[in-house]
Parts: structure tokens; C-alpha cells; sequence
């Protein structure tokens, strides 16, 4: 009797305990709980940074939104590698454009709101570097009809989808359509906007077989092969439209 008496005692105490440790979160353990917090605690501190850190510019108080378009002293490029996207012949080469259009629409008190969009005139990318070579005029001849189809394809496009504020400027995520494929790319921009000009800075790389490219081979005996990724820099300088 008294045995029975003392089980029953102990299932009674136990029962609260194990209610207690039912609540606990999966886990909760002291050796699990670092573990567990660790991703939580980065994610914490940079996701909502983007936006804490975010105020209004000077200059922008009362301004509802401003909208730019791109001036031709902006700088586009597309740098390679030896083996990089128009790196043919085994040379390094910067390649840059000559003719392109965008425009910015600002909204200071809700960046997230904001959007651009450029387009490239693919007939007016030329090969930089090296120095002009009847190589590099091939270089270039190939650039526009083997690899860009300038004949079909005549603008390159980036257009965001959506705009975060970070501690330097902006994490953009852009749609770039080229030759003919629309790709998702992501883009950290260095910003700094003022009520009458807005200048951006920023690189993005893309793979050219996301879009459709057959990576190029060629040269003696096959010898020169493209590499599948190249950099896309950005430069750009934008003036304030006139309203």
C-alpha cells in the first residue's frame, strides 16, 4: 500500500515537469540554443538594418518623388577575362557602350517604391582594349553577330523589380533582357542622390548560358574557350527631368 501511495506521488510531481518542458520551444536545450540562434541572430541584425539605417536625403523634404534621366557622361561596361564573354583570342577586353537611355523615378520618403530602367543600343558596344587591331575589329564583328545577334536583338534591358534600402544605397532586383532572354539578376548599387542629380555605382555578373549563349570556342585547334560569366559595371550619372 504504501509502495502504491509513493507511485502516485512521484507520477503527480512528474506530470507538472514534463507540461513545463512540452512548452519549450524544439531545441531548447543550452547546447542546442546557440546553435539555433546564431542564423537568427545574422538574419536579425541585416535584414532590418536595411531599412533602419535608411533616412530621408537632404534636400528631399516635401518632395514627393523626382525623377531622373541618365546623362551621356555615365560609364556602362562589360569587362572580361581571358576567357570571358567577348574574350576572344586569348586577350583581356573592356567592353563599352557607346549609345544608351534610362531613367530613375525617386521616391525619398518610400525608397522601396522607387524604380529605374536603361537600355543599351547593342550596335553601340565596341571593344575598348587592347589597342584597335585588325584583331580587335574581328574581336568586335564577333561580339555583334555570333554572340549579342545585333541584326534580331537590338537593346539590352534592365528594368528593377524591386528596390531595398542598404547602408550605401540600394539592393536592386532587376529583370536584364538580352538577346531575346528576360533573367533575374541581382544588383548592390552605391548611391548618392541630391534634388538635381543622382549618381549610382555598382557591378553584376551574369552567366551568358542563363541566356541562351553557347559559350564560344574557337582559335587554333580550339584553343580559345569563353568562359561562361562576365561583370557588367555601372556608372551612371542622371540629371533631374524637368517637370
Amino acid at each position: 500500500m504504501n509502495r502504491t501511495l509513493l507511485l502516485r506521488a512521484a507520477l503527480l510531481l512528474a506530470l507538472p515537469l514534463a507540461a513545463l518542458q512540452a512548452q519549450q520551444p524544439f531545441g531548447a536545450g543550452r547546447a542546442d540554443t546557440g546553435a539555433q540562434a546564431r542564423p537568427a541572430d545574422r538574419d536579425s541584425t541585416r535584414s532590418p538594418g536595411k531599412v533602419a539605417s535608411y533616412k530621408v536625403p537632404p534636400g528631399f523634404e516635401g518632395l514627393d518623388s523626382v525623377v531622373y534621366r541618365l546623362d551621356p557622361s555615365s560609364r556602362l561596361e562589360v569587362k572580361t577575362g581571358k576567357a570571358g564573354l567577348f574574350g576572344f583570342a586569348g586577350h583581356s577586353h573592356v567592353i563599352r557602350a557607346r549609345a544608351f537611355s534610362g531613367e530613375v523615378v525617386f521616391y525619398p520618403r518610400t525608397p522601396t517604391s522607387s524604380h529605374l530602367q536603361m537600355v543599351v543600343v547593342t550596335d553601340s558596344l565596341e571593344v575598348l582594349t587592347p589597342p584597335d587591331t585588325a584583331e580587335i575589329r574581328k574581336v568586335t564583328a564577333a561580339m555583334r553577330e555570333e554572340v549579342l545577334h545585333t541584326d534580331q536583338y537590338h537593346e539590352i534591358r534592365l528594368v528593377s523589380k524591386s528596390v531595398t534600402p542598404t547602408a550605401e544605397g540600394f539592393h536592386i532586383l532587376g529583370a536584364l533582357t538580352m538577346v531575346g532572354q528576360t533573367r533575374e539578376v541581382p544588383i548592390d548599387l552605391v548611391v548618392h542622390p541630391r534634388p538635381d542629380t543622382l549618381r549610382a555605382e555598382g557591378t553584376f555578373s551574369i552567366k551568358q548560358t542563363d541566356f541562351g549563349i553557347k559559350p564560344y570556342k574557337g582559335g587554333p585547334a580550339g584553343t580559345v574557350k569563353v568562359a561562361d560569366r562576365v561583370t557588367f559595371t555601372i556608372d551612371a550619372v542622371a540629371a533631374r527631368a524637368a517637370p
